[in-house]
């Protein structure tokens, strides 16, 4: 799945710099780039944009569900490199 800034966003930006792959921008109001999310899978456990939403308006996109082998694809492609074993239950902790 990759996530979505509904239209109750504020305009904070607080979650744009927390996106480690700067899928994150602002138009009219913030949005997300699905071709550039990967909820965070190779850089920590969970998304970190929705814990930092004052206004809880990061969801799951319903037009972009998808499984963490295309999310760890997406960052392979990004990164031309293996996707580390982090994000989505996958580190040995």
């Amino acid at each position: 799945m990759t996530l979505m800034i509904t239209a109750d966003c504020i305009n904070c930006a607080a979650c744009e710099e927390e996106c480690p792959n700067e899928a994150i921008s602002q138009a009219d109001l913030y949005v997300i780039d699905s071709a550039k999310c990967t909820e965070c899978v190779g850089y920590e456990e969970a998304p970190q944009c929705i814990p930092v939403c004052p206004v809880e308006c990061i969801v799951v996109d319903p037009a972009h569900v998808e499984d963490l082998p295309v999310l760890r694809a997406r960052y392979e492609a990004m990164h031309g490199a293996p996707c580390p074993d982090i994000g989505r239950g996958l580190s040995a902790a």
